[in-house]
């Protein structure tokens, strides 16, 4: 089956909530001590409501699509990452994370292009 274009960009937003979904994961570690319900903060709610919304959305894309077209768009969460990150921790964007970023956006251009769409 030909993968269609929305399932394409459907990933590419799942992508982004996953990635927002480790960014909220993040805040809420800062929140975690020895109290067990330290875990129900709301920033880790909120990752685990993000992963788990992209879940279903990928679940929905996966279904018009080849999974060998869809799921190495999974990898573009790594740039999200690299690109957010810095705006709310002390994290570096480094000339090896551009070209890291440049080489994944390569990849995953190369690969979905390799398939038809309708």
């Amino acid at each position: 089956m030909p993968t269609k274009k929305w399932a394409i960009l459907l990933v590419v937003f799942v992508t982004l909530l996953t990635s927002l979904g480790q960014i909220f994961w993040k805040f809420g570690s800062y929140h975690i001590n020895t109290n067990p319900l330290s875990w129900l903060n709301l920033p880790l709610v909120l990752g685990f409501l993000s992963y788990g919304l992209g879940a279903v959305l990928l679940i929905i894309a996966l279904k018009h699509g080849e999974l060998s077209t869809l799921y190495p768009i999974v990898a573009t969460s790594y740039i999200w990452v690299a690109l957010i990150s810095p705006l709310f921790f002390p994290d570096t964007f480094t000339f090896s994370k551009f070209i890291g970023i440049a080489v994944i956006v390569l990849g995953v251009a190369l690969i979905t292009r390799g398939d038809k769409h309708d």
